[in-house]
């Protein structure tokens, strides 16, 4: 059995052309934007813990560096990949400071009349404590004074303990601000089904690929998660209504609730003393999840949708610039509005579009195959499906509406993969006479179909080398030809496993002691 990545196919060679064809990859103000305000980058492009180990190296992303996209990778996701490159401290505007490039999430940090205000320190100590010294290198030196969680994920609250300690937040040094319910949505989402997330995560992010034009690019929102220690202080100030103005060491702050929309707790800040708006997770450069691979609850993009448009009304009129907690900042007031109006419009036309064609009696892979996004949002960068796709997010909006029950009764109550996949090999003449016509597909570039059969022979015969090896192949063409980072790592991770088996990996906390310490009575029960 052949180990070693596979060139990319004709069919897959044919694929990258069209999708050049199709896209204005002309238009480079994104690059411009996302170099705009360098202060100082990472230096060296990597992060060690104190025992020497990487914990954060974006050395490995070097073959991105002003390269063309070969033809193992979609050029549309080579393009993000290049722009998630940019990385160390930038200027968003006086006292306003973003960490980008050093965790799959953003840092930012406003400076207070006597401190540092702290917005989402990463996910591990590790890199948030690096971002930390980056800054202080660069600018005069503050406490921290305050941490501010925008929402439940843990690459926005994990690294808490790289920019203060429980011992400063327990004096009253520190305040830790939170959206209405991030204790609880936390512990729901993060560890309730933790185990099995992090397993599946490791196909949606590929961290466990190697890095390279056949392996990992990119996970769309940033490069991949960062390696470390996941912390947690539990917040000392609860944000309850929908909006609430704060005065914090002299900035004044206005926090608008955004639940049930990225996350089931989030929300947005308007600071409008300098007209900056953080919509925290809601608006990206991208097409988000509305059901990410590695498994959460459905999110509502009609509400989502909603929290963007009210944002829009709040504090639109005031704002002259706009940041996320990933990727870049978008300046000008009319900028600003015709970006986020196309986010808006991103996510109630995949919902309505979903829920017209659910009425009229599609299932969800029908749906997916139907759906496109229209003349105005097609072209645009700023939603192309590099995290999200429309394809599984059409999917999200059904089972959100009706279930994972596509109403047909042969569905109800289907044979386990095992069983299933024994009978369909047996039906279709046995494992040889499948390949064989497996093996034709393939050659015709007819890979989703061939990933469908040999998926049953798979599960009927898993020692199948024959099987495994030309799944596997047919797995990486499909890697090769996606948009979304995510699809993209998850056929290749799975093609990896088929050729080299599980990776066996030392045995570790799936929760630290500082998240245990956290935790509240009833979630430690429930875990």
């Amino acid at each position: 059995m052949t180990t070693d990545p596979k060139p990319a196919s004709t069919a897959t060679q044919a694929a990258q052309r069209a999708v050049m064809a199709q896209l204005p990859f002309s238009d480079r103000a994104d690059f411009e934007l996302a170099q705009r305000g360098l202060i100082a980058s990472l230096p060296d492009g990597i992060i060690m813990n104190e025992g020497g180990s990487a914990m954060w190296d974006l050395t490995a992303y070097d073959f991105l560096n002003d390269a063309p996209a070969p033809d193992t990778v979609n050029p549309s996701l080579w393009r993000m990949a290049q722009l998630n490159m940019n990385n160390g401290l930038f200027k968003v505007c006086d006292r306003v400071y973003q960490l980008r490039g050093m965790d799959l999430a953003n840092m930012t940090i406003i400076e207070g009349d006597s401190g540092l205000i702290v917005i989402d320190p990463m996910t591990t100590a590790e890199v948030a404590r690096a971002g930390l010294d980056l800054f202080l290198t660069n600018r005069p030196a503050k406490p921290v004074v305050c941490v501010i969680y925008s929402h439940s994920h843990v690459d926005h609250y994990g690294g808490v303990m790289g920019v203060t300690t429980a011992d400063d937040v327990a004096g009253g040094k520190v305040v830790v601000i939170a959206p209405d319910r991030f204790m609880e949505e936390l512990a729901g989402e993060n560890v309730l089904a933790g185990n099995a997330m992090n397993r599946r995560a490791q196909f949606q992010f590929g961290g466990l690929l190697a890095k390279g034009p056949r392996g990992q690019v990119d996970a769309g929102l940033g490069k991949v998660t960062a390696r470390g220690r996941v912390t947690l202080i539990a917040p000392t100030q609860v944000i309850v209504a929908a909006t609430e103005s704060h005065d914090i060491d002299g900035v004044e702050m206005v926090f608008q609730l955004a639940p049930d929309s990225e996350a089931p707790a989030e929300m947005h800040m308007f600071l409008p003393q300098f007209g900056v708006l953080n919509l925290a997770e809601n608006a990206t450069r991208l097409l988000h999840n509305f059901i990410p691979l590695r498994g959460a609850l459905a999110r509502d993009p009609r509400i989502w949708s909603r929290h963007i448009s009210d944002a829009m009304a709040l504090f639109g009129e005031a704002t002259e610039i706009l940041i996320g907690q990933h990727h870049w900042p978008t300046w000008g007031r009319a900028e600003v509005r015709a970006y986020l109006e196309k986010q808006r419009d991103l996510y109630k036309y995949i919902h309505d579009q979903t829920v017209r064609l659910m009425n009229h009696g599609l299932t969800p892979a029908e749906i997916s195959e139907n759906l496109d996004l229209p003349p105005g949002l097609d072209q645009d960068w700023s939603v192309r499906g590099y995290y999200g796709t429309v394809s599984h997010d059409a999917k999200a909006v059904y089972q959100r509406y009706l279930s994972w029950y596509d109403a047909n009764p042969a569905n109800l109550n289907p044979l386990p993969r095992r069983d299933a996949g024994r009978k369909t090999v047996e039906y279709m003449g046995g494992g040889d006479a499948l390949l064989e016509r497996a093996k034709v597909d393939f050659e015709a570039g007819n890979y989703r179909w061939v990933a469908q059969v040999l998926s049953h022979l798979a599960f009927a015969e898993p020692e199948n080398l024959e099987c495994r090896t030309l799944l596997a192949d047919t797995f990486e063409q499909l890697g090769y030809q996606a948009e979304s980072a995510t699809w993209r790592n998850a056929y290749l991770y799975g093609a990896q496993e088929l050729r080299h088996g599980i990776v066996k990996l030392p045995p570790r906390r799936i929760l630290s002691p500082e998240t245990l310490t956290a935790l509240t009575t009833d979630a430690l029960f429930d875990f």
